[in-house]
């Protein structure tokens, strides 16, 4: 399974999105400090995460990632707010 992600940092002020095949682990990557300041989820502290879907395909996580990085701002939030309308972090445990 692979996984197409958005997290924002604890102001909600910055989103950004991703894809990984394992999102438990990237979560726990960015919450340990991996890469802490040499990434852009280190730089803007994008640890929170507020949405991803699931693909089987990786070909189809980076094409949906590269649809959501072109839409604005605003629809980006609206994404999110389709299934975590109060923008909680989401917990994968």
């Amino acid at each position: 399974m692979y996984y197409t992600y958005i997290t924002t940092n604890p102001r909600k002020t910055t989103l950004y999105t991703g894809v990984t095949n394992n999102l438990k682990r990237r979560m726990v990557e960015n919450r340990m400090g991996r890469n802490k300041g040499n990434s852009f989820t280190g730089r803007y502290y994008c640890y929170k995460l507020v949405y991803y879907e699931e693909h089987e395909s990786i070909l189809r996580a980076i094409e949906r990632e590269k649809e959501i990085k072109l839409l604005s701002r605003a629809d980006k939030l609206n994404l999110i707010y389709s299934i975590n309308p109060k923008m909680h972090t989401l917990n994968l445990y």
